[in-house]
């Protein structure tokens, strides 16, 4: 029998905070059951700290949180974890979960293709490995063989291939591994004939792909110095330098190229146009997608970069380049993009429209076989068209679905190219497709067995806050009866113009065919719809996210998939500050959150590794202009203790370095201290684990399986079924 939950809760002077759950009546709509159980939060200490932000004193009670290796945080982060365990444990439908899922990621599938040479490159992953596999093939029918396999650098799966590149002659590749979910990176060199490495070590990498010289000697990368001993995961991270690596010499032999000592905040992204002529660096300031142009002349031998493009007014993507003449999407004068070509042999910078910005935004694009491919985004679906090299449409290329074209790769002289291909019922896929008859043909595909007629994928649209059209993906088994009681869960991101489109996701799947609904919002702040999308949710402007959010658990509710009992939210990152907002500002309306990786503390985000980079979309406290806005919204400080708020499951990782752990930690004991209501706050610290990058299948088997139980344990299901 189903039953519904009681819960008292009393926060005790210098004691635990103790739920106690109480079995009742038999649910209903409007009651959710738990079995009978009590919980005891670990006692946290507050401190005094109060700091004041232009007139406005701020607490910050759990301050000391932010020192990650004080042996009192540590011991914080034991005891939450035991009583998150312990809670954990008493779902009777938890391992069933976690077996379905193990059953299900149990597939081959394939990623990322590229080709050098006469060589093709690509990832697969076999049945439960944790990390995948750097594969290569001589062509396109060549016998596979294994490249690089980290299952074998680490006995957990914790050492992770991150970021790679390959010579342009297909017989090197530069690559990098990164350790339990870091963003630091330590690149080295392979051979391809020989499966061997050079003594090639370059340490101290983030954020960078690197980028190889026409003759395949070496590459350009960009580097920081050490961190301070010790503070390697929370000392924020400023000062890139741009070096030339020349393959087989040590690292400190390595040739400074560019640097721009006078703004530490500025990031270098180096390429090599297609005929190894020019190094052409895409200066980055911060999150913001905003750039400057820089280039080299490699023939000479002074390889310090002139500006082409300067005050990061525009968007630019390097697509290639053809002798003195290089190819770009940028956004400059073209909210939605364009593509041009800029003529840089003379002393007077000229340029050339080649592709036309149109009302639909292009997402990304390539210059292959000497023409382009273009991929614009209709409503947040892909639409790939090839233009030539003068921008006449040759044709559309015909796409297996409506669905995401996750990447798409030629070179110059190329009479092909791959692209890879997926949606929610529809396995990436790799694809090769002739450029002259535009037939595709697939290249590699999962073996996962999936019946895409088994479902329904719908995508409607519903009115914000102020009246805004904003899109949903809706995904759920045929038969569905929309009778208010599916457990629905809504997933959303809406920042960093980072796009939301239809993805393949097993684990997102497990929790369809065990009868819930999943919903993807593409909301504001997001790339979707282009610059102006991504600007109205961003700064002053970021509650429109939230609103577009809300909005969409509304919709969902109004149109009978669901009700508050059975409606739950979730996001990871800035998706985890989406997910974490919305629970606190309509308690009323969300059942549970799913709070991963969050950016949580809004006044100190910036104080920590990579986090000055945001404040381009969030913008900073230390701005005496920004603040209110931040503070009005920040999840860590509106908070308002005895309101009920929704079960929340918090998830981060002890070594991520990205969005530092201190934010879950801070928030999730103000959480508990605050709680008036019946639900818990609970949160699970991942050992040896940073923000998701290289998350090994077993830490995410048990992850997923554990935030899936606690949703439907909170919405009231017995398992049955499961």
């Amino acid at each position: 029998m189903k039953l519904s939950v009681f819960i008292t809760a009393a926060l005790m002077t210098g004691a635990a905070l103790q739920t106690t759950i109480v079995c009742a009546q038999p649910a209903t709509a409007d009651a959710v059951p738990h079995a009978t159980a009590t919980l005891h939060y670990p006692a946290t200490r507050m401190g005094d700290v109060v700091e004041d932000y232009h007139g406005t004193p701020v607490a910050d009670p759990y301050r000391w949180l932010e020192d990650l290796d004080s042996k009192e945080t540590s011991d914080w982060v034991d005891a939450q974890n035991a009583v998150t365990n312990e809670y954990l444990s008493r779902i009777p439908f938890r391992d069933a979960i976690k077996e379905r899922l193990r059953a299900r990621l149990d597939y081959t599938r394939y990623n990322t293709p590229v080709t050098r040479g006469d060589r093709c490159f690509y990832y697969e992953k076999t049945g439960l490995q944790n990390q995948s596999v750097l594969m290569y093939q001589d062509g396109l029918q060549g016998a596979p063989r294994v490249l690089i396999d980290p299952n074998t650098l680490s006995e957990d799966g914790t050492t992770a291939l991150s970021y790679l590149e390959y010579s342009p002659n297909g017989k090197l590749v530069a690559y990098s591994l990164t350790q339990s979910g870091s963003d630091w990176q330590t690149f080295y060199v392979r051979n391809v004939e020989t499966g061997e490495d050079f003594e090639d070590k370059l340490e101290w990498v983030k954020f960078i792909v690197p980028a190889w010289t026409g003759d395949s000697r070496g590459f350009f990368y960009g580097r920081y110095a050490a961190p301070t001993e010790g503070d390697e995961f929370e000392e924020q991270v400023r000062g890139m330098r741009l070096f030339y690596h020349e393959v087989g010499t040590p690292q400190a032999r390595d040739v400074l190229v560019y640097e721009r000592p006078e703004n530490v905040e500025l990031g270098f992204e180096p390429f090599v146009s297609d005929d190894g002529r020019y190094l052409v660096v895409r200066v980055w300031k911060g999150s913001a997608r905003k750039f400057e142009i820089a280039i080299a002349d490699l023939r000479g031998e002074d390889w310090t970069p002139r500006i082409l493009f300067g005050g990061f007014e525009a968007r630019y993507e390097f697509l290639g380049g053809e002798g003195d003449e290089l190819y770009f999407l940028t956004d400059r004068d073209a909210p939605n993009g364009k593509l041009i070509a800029a003529n840089v042999g003379s002393e007077t910078l000229k340029t050339r429209e080649i592709v036309a910005e149109t009302a639909n935004v292009i997402s990304k694009a390539d210059f292959t076989g000497g023409q382009f491919l273009v991929e614009r985004l209709v409503d947040a679906t892909s639409r790939l068209t090839l233009f030539s090299a003068t921008g006449d449409t040759v044709r559309e290329v015909a796409l297996p679905a409506l669905g995401t074209v996750r990447s798409i790769y030629g070179d110059a002289k190329s009479k092909r190219f791959v692209y890879s291909f997926m949606s929610f019922t529809y396995p990436l896929t790799l694809y090769s497709c002739d450029l002259e008859t535009g037939e595709s043909r697939v290249f590699k595909k999962s073996d996962v067995d999936i019946d895409p007629d088994s479902f329904v994928i719908a995508q409607e649209f519903y009115e914000s806050k102020d009246g805004t059209r904003v899109p949903v993906f809706i995904v759920h088994k045929k038969g569905l009866v929309r009778d208010g009681m599916n457990p629905t869960y809504l997933h959303g991101y809406g920042g960093f113009n980072t796009k939301q489109t239809p993805s393949f996701s097993t684990t997102r799947l497990e929790w369809v065919e065990m009868g819930g609904v999943f919903a993807l919002a593409c909301l504001r702040g997001g790339g979707e719809y282009g610059r102006a999308w991504h600007e109205a949710g961003m700064l002053d402007r970021k509650q429109n996210t939230f609103d577009d959010f809300i909005a969409a658990g509304e919709h969902l509710i109004r149109e009978g998939y669901t009700s508050t009992p059975r409606l739950a939210i979730g996001g990871g990152s800035n998706g985890g500050l989406l997910a974490a907002v919305c629970a606190i500002q309509r308690p009323d309306l969300f059942r549970a959150s799913l709070i991963a990786v969050g950016v949580l503390d809004m006044l100190r985000f910036q104080k920590f590794t990579i986090g000055w980079a945001w404040t381009s979309d969030y913008g900073s406290a230390e701005n005496a202009e920004q603040f209110p806005a931040l503070y009005a919204y920040s999840p860590l400080h509106n908070l308002k203790e005895g309101t009920h708020y929704p079960s929340l499951f918090i998830t981060t990782g002890d070594h991520d370095d990205r969005v530092v752990p201190s934010h879950s930690f801070k928030f999730t004991a103000a959480a508990q201290k605050a709680q008036g209501g019946d639900n818990p706050i609970l949160i699970r610290v991942e050992r040896d684990a940073g923000h998701g990058r290289g998350k090994p299948t077993s830490k995410i088997i048990d992850e997923i399986g554990d935030a899936w139980a606690f949703l439907l344990y909170e919405m009231g299901e017995t398992g049955e079924g499961i």
